[in-house]
């Protein structure tokens, strides 16, 4: 699968992801990024189907966010996750901007169905089905009407599961916007903290989370994500 780039390289535009020249990261297509159903289509705001010239244009807007005078200043913290960032911008699009390998990982995330249509965002394999948190709540569901069919019959059934705590999805490097629709997908409430006193009026990044992957959250959970602005006072 397409893994998140290794932090390694200063911020910019750098036209294509890290790794071997050639060679797509991790050297195979793969559902999803970051786990949960995190796909290259959510790093940058579009859906499947979108045309190749809005994939581009989305990558310039988030891109120019990340420019080096922007950042100029910034906390050792910030600067990581700009350039983590910037790593999963670079790698989304080199993987949705070549109609091949947008084909190919569109079939392997469930996200283009057997007729060669693509289904909807959020539906199919890994990518767009249904999240690990979710599949607990089939479950748990699933087996509380078995649990009530044999009552009926006179058998207590096995004990209720009550856990429905799933594992916290990694948000960090993903812009704000982002960030809440895949944290509502997975029934979390986003809860932010602004790092920038005089925050520009543009998408922010999210810096750091708490709770922090590998933990777990209940659905319907808080994911309090920390929110950086380049400041106003900063120039283009």
């Amino acid at each position: 699968m397409y893994p998140v780039p290794p932090i390694q390289r200063p911020a910019g535009r750098a036209g294509a992801a890290s790794g071997p020249p050639g060679r797509a990261p991790g050297g195979a297509v793969g559902p999803g990024i970051m786990g949960f159903g995190v796909t290259w289509y959510d790093v940058l705001g579009v859906l499947p189907g979108t045309e190749a010239r809005k994939i581009e244009r989305e990558y310039d807007a988030k891109a120019a966010l990340l420019r080096p005078g922007l950042i100029s200043g910034a906390a050792p913290d910030v600067v990581t996750a700009v350039i983590r960032a910037q790593d999963l911008l670079d790698t989304a699009r080199m993987v949705l901007g070549d109609p091949e390998s947008r084909r190919r990982y569109d079939e392997v995330a469930g996200l283009r169905r057997s007729g060669g249509g693509l289904g909807q965002h959020g539906t199919g394999i890994g990518s767009a089905g249904r999240a690990p948190a979710d599949l607990g709540i089939v479950d748990e569901l699933a087996g509380d009407a078995v649990g009530g069919l044999l009552a009926l019959a006179g058998w207590p059934g096995p004990r209720r599961r009550r856990d429905r705590r799933a594992a916290v999805l990694d948000v960090r490097g993903l812009f704000y916007r982002v960030c809440l629709e895949v944290a509502t997908r997975h029934g979390l409430h986003v809860r932010i903290v602004r790092l920038t006193e005089r925050p520009m009026a543009v998408d922010g990044l999210v810096v750091d989370q708490d709770p922090r992957p590998p933990s777990k959250a209940p659905r319907g959970g808080t994911l309090t994500v920390q929110l950086w602005h380049p400041p106003a006072r900063s120039r283009w």
